[in-house]
């Protein structure tokens, strides 16, 4: 006995939580570690439970091995004089070590940075969690954290701590293992008789106790402040169950004020007054422990005994999140095969069409030697037969018409070429105004049946005009211009950027001289 008395007060009195301000080295928040808040206008920012990061020097039998991310919770006092009950605080807190329960560190004691000093959870509270719709949650996991919080504190009402007396989802953190832990108990004489927090208005002050048990709300003509309880506690728990089936704050959906909400709490009502349930998910079973856990009479609440049990049940035998993750692991890759073929041929799809769109630039066989990264030589032909056209007046006829009017003009004209060459075996080279190039013989030589391609092609051509109108001068007929020339040239890519197939020789100047010194 005597041993353990002076173990005990060696503990008590051990100054290994006590942590030197100067050994710890702030840092900014990462942005990959904290989640996106959405707050909604019901009760503004609750998230209470607010921190820095710092690196703290681990040791470990007096030497160091690295640097641990560590929170601080920073309490607004003055001083502080640590006294005999607050080291007992202390004591319990160290001693209670579990899965889902925040693992404290230290306390700062020096003025003016006194703050504790816990585990740091990487994806902030199951409150932020729950606001953030760019994460999907199933019931499973949100199953999965109402287990770990009544884990939690079953481990808190059955130690020494005995309550927790301030449970909301804000004090309810996530860590990189998407564990939830629960956080802020014990230390009650540490914490007490902190300055008012400037920051904190009427609105948030009472939004902050939506989640307190009606039997200790305080009125505000009393002076005796509320004795936290068990039970409190449980009737906390039933709001967070609320939040995790609707993932809405409580009351969110209320047209009453936080003041107002709190005073219809306070008052009893029959039936009482509790968050809304959405009628889509009434029917589920987690519901009944919900209104047993914020039932109005203290005793008919479960114990967190009686809550780990149902919670089990109602789970039917499925274990834990891990599970759920490897059981979500084996659903994506069946699916993964099928999501890939979809993928491969979406991608062929585009990939399609977007070599139609080249061929129609180059080519076919110039394009794919520069989709393979290959030199495009110069090519020379020994026997071509080039095409040359153009609209009689069109200098004229622009005149007369708007900027748009002659696109649509010489859209529709060359829509019916387009046509029409296509039924032959020639090449479209390029169009300039309005002038149209067409030859036979390249890219794909077609020994002396390039002369009667462009031939019959031409012909074509002028037979078409008979029945083409501009839409904006139906009345006036549209003549060609036509020259041909048959001889050697040389054709090649040009440029890199938007390279041009081009064709080079005296050949291309006969056309084009045959053409614009033609009669129309």
């Amino acid at each position: 006995f005597i041993y353990r008395k002076r173990r005990y007060e060696n503990d008590l009195l051990s100054r290994s939580w006590i942590i030197n301000y100067d050994d710890i080295q702030p840092v900014n928040m990462d942005t990959r570690f904290a989640s996106k808040v959405r707050y909604s206008s019901v009760s503004g920012n609750m998230c209470d439970y607010s921190i820095s990061l710092a690196l703290f020097p681990w040791f470990c039998e007096h030497s160091f091995i690295k640097s641990y991310l560590v929170a601080l919770k920073m309490l607004r006092k003055d001083s502080l004089t640590l006294t005999r009950d607050m080291l007992i605080e202390m004591k319990q807190v160290r001693d209670v070590q579990h899965t889902n329960l925040l693992h404290y560190i230290g306390v700062c004691t020096t003025p003016p940075n006194i703050c504790i000093v816990s585990q740091y959870c990487h994806r902030g509270s199951l409150q932020e969690i729950l606001a953030n719709d760019e994460i999907s949650l199933d019931w499973f996991f949100r199953e999965s954290f109402a287990n770990d919080i009544a884990m939690g504190m079953h481990v808190i009402h059955t130690s020494s701590i005995h309550v927790h007396g301030d449970l909301r989802s804000s004090k309810c953190l996530i860590d990189s293992r998407w564990v939830c832990k629960v956080a802020d108990f014990g230390l009650n004489l540490l914490k007490a008789n902190q300055r008012p927090d400037p920051e904190i208005g009427v609105h948030a002050q009472y939004s902050r106790l939506f989640w307190r048990a009606p039997e200790l709300l305080q009125n505000e003509k009393s002076t005796n402040k509320p004795v936290p309880t068990q039970m409190g506690d449980v009737y906390s728990f039933g709001i967070i169950l609320n939040e995790l089936l609707t993932r809405e704050e409580p009351y969110a959906t209320t047209e009453f004020a936080p003041i107002e909400v709190i005073e219809r709490i306070r008052c009893h009502l029959n039936p009482p007054f509790r968050p809304e349930t959405p009628f889509e998910i009434r029917n589920r079973s987690v519901t009944k422990l919900m209104t047993q856990c914020w039932n109005d009479d203290p005793q008919a609440r479960p114990t967190f005994s009686d809550i780990k049990r149902q919670l089990r049940l109602l789970k039917g035998g499925k274990s834990s999140i891990v599970d759920n993750m490897l059981r979500l692991m084996e659903n994506y890759t069946e699916q993964l095969e099928t999501i890939v073929d979809e993928r491969t041929r979406q991608l062929a799809d585009e990939k399609a069409k977007t070599d139609e769109l080249l061929y129609k630039m180059l080519p076919r066989y110039i394009a794919e030697s520069l989709k393979r990264g290959e030199p495009v030589i110069a090519e020379s032909y020994s026997s071509v037969t080039i095409f040359f056209s153009d609209i009689v007046g069109f200098t004229e006829l622009a005149a007369a018409s708007t900027p748009l009017q002659v696109v649509d003009l010489l859209n529709d004209l060359y829509t019916c070429f387009d046509t029409i060459i296509d039924k032959h075996d020639v090449y479209k080279v390029e169009t300039i105004g309005d002038a149209y190039m067409v030859v036979s013989g390249l890219p794909v030589r077609n020994g002396h049946r390039h002369a009667g391609e462009i031939a019959t092609m031409a012909l074509n051509l002028l037979s078409s005009m008979g029945n083409f109108r501009a839409r904006h001068l139906p009345n006036r007929p549209i003549h060609l211009r036509i020259g041909i020339h048959t001889g050697s040239c040389v054709a090649g890519v040009v440029g890199l950027k938007m390279p041009r197939y081009c064709l080079f020789g005296d050949t291309v100047n006969y056309a084009s001289r045959m053409e614009s010194t033609g009669v129309g």
